[in-house]
């Protein structure tokens, strides 16, 4: 209705208020929608199904009964088939969405103390350093119970010794992945569902897949130990760093977990010099 208002009339209605937050939402909408199907397999779909409306649009602007007979039917259908071809991505946009409108005191900051990390980052070098592959996921505010239901009930307390224990080769737990809630192990040889990217590397083997797996359904984390090349790996959300050592490891951790942390000690510290300089000078 809009469009057919003298060009004044349509310009003031535009920059009403209203209309332009109506308009900024639809862009953060589009945008976000984009955003979230660039670099997946959900993009070519998604490409196909323009392509079906474009043709769909074009058998009634020319007439083609038959090509709009079969559409017709077959678009009956096209809410169904994005639920179905569209289910992870949809359920990793509505997790994103979800948490961003967490309250404050609900967030994951703060809910470990770094020792944790600490055992963490030594049971991944130690098994590191002797070649034993490894799957450490950490749970954060999506939960992960229909994962540790699937395997080994532990909730046990999160230590060095027992991440060693359960990856050891002799282990009867050490195929599979041990799942991190809070300060305990919640369970142990659990099993992840493989991501479907196809843009990953072949290198990547069967457990760094289910780690990349597990960070795009979820918002967890996940340490990796690659059983032939020793190398250690950080995943999270779908994105992996190889080759990292303990300081890097520990580093990755904190900052996935508790936020990226502020140095000011250094700068309190240059300020100070600054001002015994000035007393010196004078």
């Amino acid at each position: 209705m809009l469009l057919l208002l003298p060009y004044t009339e349509y310009l003031r209605r535009v920059f009403e208020p209203r209309n332009v937050a109506d308009i900024i939402l639809v862009f953060v909408l589009v945008y976000g929608v984009l955003k979230l199907l660039r670099g997946t397999r959900a993009a070519p779909m998604a490409a196909g199904i323009a392509a079906l409306v474009f043709l769909y649009w074009l058998s009634v602007k020319q007439d083609l009964a038959t090509l709009e007979f079969v559409l017709s039917n077959g678009l009956l259908y096209i809410g169904i088939a994005i639920i179905v071809l569209f289910q992870s991505e949809i359920r990793q946009a509505l997790i994103t969405f979800g948490n961003r409108f967490r309250v404050p005191f609900s967030r994951y900051r703060g809910q470990f103390g770094e020792g944790i990390y600490d055992e963490v980052v030594l049971a991944a070098t130690t098994l590191a350093s002797t070649k034993t592959g490894a799957l450490i996921v950490i749970e954060r505010n999506v939960g992960l119970k229909n994962v540790s239901d699937g395997g080994v009930q532990l909730d046990a307390e999160l230590t060095y010794d027992l991440l060693i224990s359960i990856f050891n080769t002799a282990s009867p737990l050490h195929d599979g992945a041990v799942v991190v809630r809070r300060h305990r192990i919640a369970a142990a040889s659990c099993f992840l569902p493989l991501t479907l990217n196809p843009r990953l590397s072949r290198e990547l083997g069967t457990r760094h897949r289910a780690a990349i797996g597990v960070t795009e359904d979820t918002d967890a984390v996940a340490v990796v130990v690659s059983e032939e090349t020793g190398l250690i790996s950080f995943v999270q959300r779908g994105d992996i760093k190889r080759g990292l050592d303990a300081t890097k490891l520990r580093n990755a951790i904190l900052e996935a977990l508790e936020g990226p942390r502020k140095e000011k000690e250094p700068q309190k510290h240059s300020e100070s010099e600054n001002e015994a300089e000035e007393i010196a000078s004078t």
